[in-house]
């Protein structure tokens, strides 16, 4: 049993695009989903699906690359089940002087470090991609 879903997620993803894999395809959940659907919003995979085979929800990801490498050089846990992290939209700072994101899980729910400092909002940091 996996005791960290959306670490595994971040793993296959990482995994995957270090053999260049098109598509990449795990157990889907609604936080997942959530953190495909902002991956794809700032351009970091190339499109997100889900599908139902029986009983088990599949997301399918595919991977995005520029020129032979992938767009995702590095993608990071930050908030883990032993070691939660929480900010304030004022200590939310900035991934690689904002070429990076960071995804954060607000009262109104998932999005970017950027859009929460915007909205005034903080927060658990989930993980941090560039």
């Amino acid at each position: 049993m996996i005791t960290d879903p959306i670490s595994d997620m971040l793993t296959r993803i990482r995994n995957a695009s270090a053999v260049k894999k098109a598509e990449l395809s795990l157990p889907s959940s609604k936080m997942k989903f959530a953190i495909a659907k902002i991956l794809e919003k700032e351009g970091y995979i190339g499109g997100v699906s889900e599908s139902t085979e029986g009983v088990m929800k599949t997301l399918t990801l595919r991977l995005k690359y520029e020129n032979g490498s992938p767009v995702v050089h590095n993608i990071k846990r930050v908030s883990k089940p032993g070691n939660r992290v929480y900010a304030k939209y004022d200590g939310l700072g900035r991934i690689l002087s904002d070429l990076g994101i960071a995804i954060v899980s607000t009262p109104n729910g998932l999005m970017t470090n950027k859009e929460a400092r915007k909205r005034k909002l903080g927060g658990e940091i989930i993980c941090e991609i560039y």
